[in-house]
């Protein structure tokens, strides 16, 4: 008679994460149930086999199982943003959609604490959180009027429903340098990949972020993290990329545009539909694909149908999905992109958080008659970061608000796409990102109309109606 099934936890209250860790790592060769591995094991026994297998011979998959919950409090949005490039992890943090920042909650670079642009700094962070603070009943006002009362409806139910809408347009205001916490939870070698990029990071704040870190962690994991240390790839090839990029000014283009679809491969929906039949049947690749070329046309709408227009809002599409890729550069408003980086299953290349783009003023900005005020702090922002970049670039940053435009390199697959534009086209999302998620959409369907017309993109707004309905005609200075 086969052994009964056992299913069960750990219990990580009495294992430490490297315990746990080496209980699975010795299933491969030990006989014995997880519970006996884990019974006769050490924090010391743990330690060794780490240092022999995980540093001495590279089997890194082993501290996949050792698993970290991360509190990290009072660091900039900027020094955040390092945080969550990690791929492998997941992050909560303060959301700058329903909670509101107090005028000293922003942080101070330790790189002008002796600095003549100090002062400077401080009143640019000041005058952005004022303007926020002073932004925020008048803001709140439009949006009620737009938003009336429903009948029987509380104070708290009214405040909770518009809460969102009116404090969405304030944090435009909110520079890099406002404070935030963020939960994180990670394994140790997703964690060792994060410290060695935070130890070489150009930001103080960032690389004393990554040794804090590590301290807390040494706790849990020492073995598997203690060799986290700076990088010198990391530090000499950006600097060396950034000399490289600082070339001569070249002309710009001749037709702008905010959102550009500059890569794809134009027989992706013919591999993406071989690629679906691949896993069903005995053919080779090549063979499916000569099939699927000879479908009737009727045939592939039922397959594009079958594959991603009968998902339902909360399943997830088939993987073949992911055999495509579309490659975009887009300029959106910082705030947008603090959303948008949270889509770590595609690859994102940000430049740098700069002035030089302009920025996006909300329609209730001016609804409210706080444009003026608006357009003088971003102002200030901007020739404060002018001023800090002939000194530091990466420093200047901290300045640079929400509303200042960022470009964006990303390269995704559908099924990514399929779930980016499936959840920040939703009515509930920012206004910002969801004038991306539209576009997008828009841009993937043109070149995999099958596939593309199955996108479930929230109906009833384009990213033309998001322009005009939140954007002022400013909008993109």
């Amino acid at each position: 008679m086969s052994p009964e099934r056992q299913v069960y936890l750990l219990d990580s209250q009495c294992l430490k994460p490297e315990v746990i860790a080496v209980a699975f790592a010795k299933t491969s060769r030990s006989p014995q149930s997880f519970r006996e591995i884990a019974a006769e094991l050490t924090d010391k026994k743990s330690a060794e086999f780490h240092e022999k297998w995980v540093v001495g011979y590279g089997h890194s998959s082993v501290a996949e199982h050792a698993v970290l919950h991360v509190a990290i409090e009072n660091i900039s949005r900027l020094a955040v943003e390092t945080l969550e490039s990690n791929r492998l992890a997941s992050y909560t943090e303060k959301s700058t959609r329903y909670q509101k920042w107090s005028p000293e909650d922003f942080y101070i670079p330790t790189e002008l604490k002796e600095h003549l642009m100090l002062p400077l700094y401080i009143q640019t962070c000041q005058k952005l959180l004022d303007t926020y603070h002073q932004a925020l009943p008048v803001v709140r006002a439009v949006i009620a009027s737009q938003n009336p009362r429903r009948e029987n409806e509380s104070d708290r139910a009214y405040e909770n429903r518009i809460h969102s809408d009116y404090i969405d347009v304030c944090r435009f205001l909110l520079p890099a340098a406002a404070l935030a916490n963020v939960g994180m939870t990670i394994n140790a070698r997703a964690l060792e990949h994060a410290l060695r990029k935070m130890l070489s990071h150009p930001l103080e704040e960032v690389r004393r972020l990554g040794s804090d870190i590590k301290n807390v962690a040494m706790a849990e994991v020492p073995t598997l993290i203690k060799y986290a240390e700076e990088v010198p790839y990391l530090v000499e090839t950006p600097r060396l990329l950034r000399q490289e990029a600082s070339g001569p000014e070249l002309p710009e283009d001749a037709l702008p545009d905010w959102c550009r679809l500059i890569y794809y491969d134009p027989d992706n929906e013919d591999r993406l539909l071989a690629s679906a039949l691949f896993r069903f049947d005995s053919r080779s690749y090549a063979q499916n694909l000569a099939m699927v070329r000879l479908l009737p046309l009727q045939e592939r709408l039922g397959m594009a149908h079958a594959l991603l227009g009968s998902v339902s809002k909360f399943e997830i599409p088939l993987r073949e999905l992911e055999h495509s890729t579309y490659t975009f550069e887009v300029v959106l408003d910082q705030g947008a992109y603090f959303e948008f980086k949270r889509h770590r299953m595609m690859t994102q290349t940000p430049q740098p958080l700069a002035t030089h783009l302009g920025y996006a003023i909300p329609r209730a900005i001016s609804d409210a008659s706080l444009e003026e005020s608006f357009c003088q702090a971003m102002a200030l922002a901007g020739e404060t970061y002018q001023k800090l970049a002939d000194f530091s670039p990466e420093v200047a940053s901290y300045v640079v608000p929400n509303a200042y435009n960022r470009r964006v390199l990303f390269t995704v697959n559908l099924r990514s796409a399929a779930h980016f534009i499936n959840l920040r086209s939703a009515p509930k999302a920012h206004f910002s990102i969801r004038r991306v998620a539209h576009r997008i959409a828009e841009e993937i369907r043109k070149v995999t109309p099958l596939l593309g017309s199955h996108l479930r993109e929230a109906e009833n707004e384009t990213w033309q109606d998001v322009d005009e309905r939140y954007f002022s005609s400013t909008a993109f200075i």
